[in-house]
């Protein structure tokens, strides 16, 4: 028997599990055995970095046992176990007329959160605390009881079990009590299932799959319930990703639902207007792109009338080459589009192949040129399919589309002390094929064209294929910017197309594109990259010059307090001369730090025209080191079919261990 006096510590072959380090006024170790006993204050700190503090311990040979007096326990830097009496066993470490808590320090007048009971069991084995007889306490209050409860010890990242509840209530379904349950399968495959209790409806289940492999990755969310008016509603969303070596990736996407108006009256609407299913493969090169896909579509939209999406894509298949330079930067891009679309007794096929030459030239003075040609030929098998004389077709059809376009710019600089400037003039002409008469179906997949900044220089101003620009048009516009050295930008562009033959038959009155001269168009923006952001997009008549359509938003402030603003507003039409009710709708957002803890975020929609909310929510967040809480409201005025309405508040709490939220 070995005794020792004062300060000492001593470093003993024990497991993982047992003590690394024992400090205390008196130790005595018994060669034969093993064990040490102290006396007075000791402190034990084990391989994980755990410590322990006690009086008058006993440990055995290898650690298994342990005994002590007037006991903390520290599992990190604020998580500690306080008790009369503790014992160890094996794995276990028994602590008796116990308190737990996260928030050692984290107050200076006292733990926001503990809990007291007359057993604390730590399972080495399991890494699971038990607490028997528990009350919970918040700041020396009593709030809850159980005769039982388990949890993680805070080392742990992954636990099954059951989560902490969360409250909300409707005015169309009354008080929801959602129970999560997390499984843990493994520290990359996980799920949590959700029971939903409803005090007005029938209860709800939903499930959320995770799996994370070496090279993919698959995430499934989704719900049922059989309500009481006898009717089965579900919905389901699927995002799968496989990489299949370094230049190929293939995805499985599947949004579905069981009818339009479910994802909305049960929370889960994302304001989509149709739910897309179907798959992706991809295939990368240096100067190579293919993609092949199917989409299967379910609209959600009440009384839709357009032409995207109608029907479904099986397949779509595409793909870009671009060559290396043929002489000075000359390159060639060959591309390929196979498409079929299947709709309701209708379906149609293409295959549209085109091959283009871009040769762009810096010249004298900073003049740059840019000369492209290209021929597309198209090939469409069409069965039983609405064309645009309003006939239905059955049979094959081709075109032959040659264009190209001569686009100039040159770049005016400016550098500056402060600021530096630049001002950049630039036109394109773009020449094209009329096929007035080879303008095929109405619904495949183009959806017209509308006349913004960002339509002007391009190759096809319609969206998608099929419908053709049919003619000769110029584009061109002066942009200016200034930049300094802090980051801050100012952007104005300025411009207008210009139709030399009539516009397609059927265009949007609302377009903007005429005969002749389009309205013009523009935007403007500020970003002092500090605490402002703001753009707009504006559209103005060409012969009166009124407003007609404009877009703006701005961001005030920092991530922490801001102010956000969103407008849209655009005159209507119905044919050239019928002025329909105009589009006027705003966003407005507001978040902000009352204190280091508590904060706040509002958001609404407002639609001017019919004088009325869309849509206004406001959550208040209180973030504490060792717990957090929110208190949320959400309102909706939506009217679709069986959907009324709601009004939806929730209440969110959980604690936080070593800033691992449960």
């Amino acid at each position: 028997m070995i005794f020792v006096g004062g300060a000492f510590a001593t470093e003993a072959p024990f497991d993982v599990n047992s003590p690394k380090t024992i400090k205390s006024e008196k130790i005595e170790y018994d060669v034969k055995t093993g064990t040490v006993k102290t006396r007075g204050k000791t402190e034990i700190t084990n391989a994980a970095g755990q410590r322990m503090t006690l009086r008058d311990s006993y440990l055995s040979g290898r650690g298994e046992q342990l005994s002590g007096d007037d006991v903390k326990i520290w599992l990190g830097q604020h998580v500690y176990i306080e008790s009369d009496n503790v014992t160890r066993n094996g794995a276990d470490t028994i602590a008796r007329n116990a308190m737990f808590t996260a928030c050692a320090g984290c107050d200076s007048f006292g733990n926001a959160w503990e809990i007291n009971a007359t057993k604390i069991v730590h399972d080495m084995d399991d890494r699971m605390l038990s607490f028997h007889n528990m009350v919970f306490n918040i700041y020396d209050i009593p709030v809850l009881y159980f005769p039982y409860y388990t949890m993680p010890d805070p080392a742990v990242k992954h636990k099954s079990g059951l989560l902490i509840p969360t409250l909300q209530s409707t005015n169309k379904m009354g008080a929801q009590i959602n129970q999560p349950l997390y499984l843990s399968f493994s520290d990359t495959h996980d799920a949590t299932f959700t029971l939903s209790y409803l005090t007005r409806e029938n209860p709800l289940f939903q499930l959320e799959h995770r799996l994370n492999l070496a090279h993919s990755e698959y995430r499934t969310r989704g719900s049922y319930t059989h309500n009481r008016a006898g009717e089965n509603r579900w919905h389901i969303f699927n995002n799968d990703i496989i990489e299949m070596g370094e230049y190929a990736r293939a995805s499985i996407f599947i949004e579905r639902a069981s009818d339009k108006t479910y994802l909305q009256k049960y929370g889960f609407y994302e304001d989509q207007p149709y739910l897309d299913s179907g798959a992706k493969v991809e295939l990368f090169g240096q100067s190579s792109y293919a993609v092949a896909d199917a989409h299967i579509f379910q609209e959600l939209r009440s009384d839709y009338v357009g032409t995207i999406p109608s029907g479904n894509i099986l397949p779509n298949v595409r793909g870009v080459y671009q060559t290396k330079p043929l002489f000075a930067e000359t390159y060639m891009t060959l591309s390929g589009d196979v498409l079929s679309v299947v709709d309701k007794g209708t379906s149609s096929q293409r295959m549209i192949g085109e091959s283009r030459i871009t040769s762009p030239w810096t010249m004298f003075g900073g003049n740059r040129l840019t000369v492209s040609v290209a021929a597309r030929y198209d090939v469409y098998n069409f069965h039983n399919t609405d064309m645009i004389d309003g006939d239905k077709f059955s049979g094959v059809k081709n075109r032959f589309l040659p264009n190209g376009y001569v686009e100039w710019g040159v770049p005016f600089v400016k550098p500056g002390v402060g600021w530096s400037q630049t001002i950049e003039p630039r036109a394109r002409l773009t020449v094209m094929r009329r096929a007035d008469e080879d303008q095929f179906a109405l619904n495949n997949d183009s959806a017209g064209t509308f006349l913004s900044d960002t339509v002007l220089f391009s190759n096809n101003r319609f969206a998608g294929y099929d419908l053709w620009e049919n003619g000769t048009f110029a584009d061109y516009g002066a942009r200016w910017a200034a930049f300094n050295s802090d980051g801050r930008t100012v952007e104005v562009f300025f411009g207008q197309s210009y139709d030399f033959t009539d516009i397609a038959a059927g265009t949007d009155p609302n377009s903007g594109f005429h005969k002749g001269g389009s309205d013009y168009v523009g935007r403007i923006g500020f970003n002092n990259s500090d605490w402002l952001d703001i753009s707009s997009r504006f559209r103005f008549n060409r012969d009166s010059f009124n407003l007609h359509h404009a877009e703006t938003s701005a961001v005030i402030g920092s991530s922490a307090n801001y102010f956000t603003i969103g407008h849209i507003w655009a005159r209507q039409f119905l044919d050239a001369q019928t002025l329909a009710p105009d589009i006027n709708e705003a966003m407005a957002g507001v978040g902000f730090q009352i204190t280091d803890r508590w904060s706040m975020k509002f958001e609404a929609i407002y639609n001017w025209t019919e004088s009325t909310f869309l849509r206004h929510m406001g959550t208040l967040f209180y973030n504490h080191p060792c717990y957090y809480m929110s208190f949320g409201y959400r309102r909706d005025n939506a009217v679709r079919e069986d959907y009324q309405g709601n009004t939806t508040f929730q209440f969110r709490f959980g604690i936080s261990i070593e800033g691992q939220k449960y």
